[in-house]
């Protein structure tokens, strides 16, 4: 299903939540990323008809959003906050909702015990949501954002507090919606966990759209800006020899003490291919390396730029 915003704007009083955003989502999956407080909450909430546009439209397939009840039976939403019933279980949780859209009894506990089973919390599903741990919780939200087979999914940071198995079947289950059809929408402040599940984002900060598209393109607006790239090993004399023959490398800074050598490169696609074969013909034991740079807050402070 296609969504539609044309110059969406949300402000509380003097506060402006949403600030004069228009794009458009078809299916698949699409992340919204931005550091807390960019407006990514704010705006899912005005795409799901929670709250009322104070400027501007949100429309699925044609239809407004706002005040529409035949389109809420078509999304499903996965809340950033939790907002339980702590004496249900988690079955009785899903079960309630469902009947609530409407589905017979038998349906009804058809689709909760379908759903409780993709996100792996049969185990669990028989005791009170009180005592869930944070990862059980977010699943047990999962599940009842899918119970009623929505063709429009909306999550709000939705692998925050999972382990890495639960984040791996939350990745693997939200790929598996958009390549079925549906129009999946996550947002995040984690880059590489948007990564994993989709190549298509929108950049938002202080209500604003920065940047949208394809996320390669976007991180080659960010590559016209040198990176950073720490690498600490023990060999970092031979490194910097090896490194500061390339024309992409700018600059070159060492910690002795830590074994640590920071790079940075003008050229990061060709740096980071050249660089397993350095470390490789040289016997340099690498015991890690990262880039300061390549983290949500540093793309928007380049974009913002």
């Amino acid at each position: 299903m296609k969504i539609e915003v044309d110059k969406l704007s949300k402000w509380y009083g003097q506060v402006i939540g949403v600030n004069n955003c228009t794009f458009t989502l078809k299916p698949g999956v699409t992340g919204f990323l931005g550091p807390n407080g960019a407006g990514k909450t704010t705006i899912l909430r005005l795409l799901t008809g929670q709250l009322k546009p104070s400027k501007g439209s949100v429309t699925i397939e044609g239809e407004p959003v706002w005040n529409n009840h035949r389109l809420f039976r078509a999304i499903g939403y996965c809340p950033e906050h939790d907002a339980f019933w702590q004496y249900l279980t988690g079955w009785d949780f899903v079960y309630s909702l469902m009947r609530m859209h409407g589905y017979s009894k038998g349906e009804s506990a058809a689709r909760a015990e379908r759903a409780i089973g993709t996100v792996d919390m049969m185990s669990d599903r028989s005791k009170r949501i009180g005592s869930y741990s944070k990862g059980m919780r977010q699943r047990i939200k999962l599940a009842q954002a899918i119970a009623h087979d929505p063709q429009v999914l909306f999550l709000d940071e939705p692998l925050n507090g999972m382990d890495p198995v639960g984040r791996r079947m939350a990745i693997d289950l939200i790929k598996q919606m958009g390549g079925e059809g549906r129009t999946v929408v996550v947002s995040s402040h984690i880059l590489h966990e948007v990564e994993e599940m989709t190549d298509t984002i929108l950049l938002l900060n202080h209500g604003r759209l920065l940047a949208e598209g394809n996320i390669y393109e976007i991180r080659r607006l960010i590559d016209t800006h040198p990176l950073q790239v720490t690498v600490q090993c023990e060999e970092i004399d031979v490194l910097m020899s090896k490194l500061v023959a390339y024309d992409d490398v700018q600059s070159v800074q060492f910690d002795r003490q830590r074994n640590r050598l920071t790079v940075e490169t003008i050229r990061p696609d060709e740096f980071f291919d050249r660089l397993p074969d350095i470390v490789l013909e040289n016997k340099i034991h690498v015991e890690s390396l990262w880039s300061p740079d390549e983290n949500l807050e540093a793309v928007f402070d380049y974009l913002v730029r």
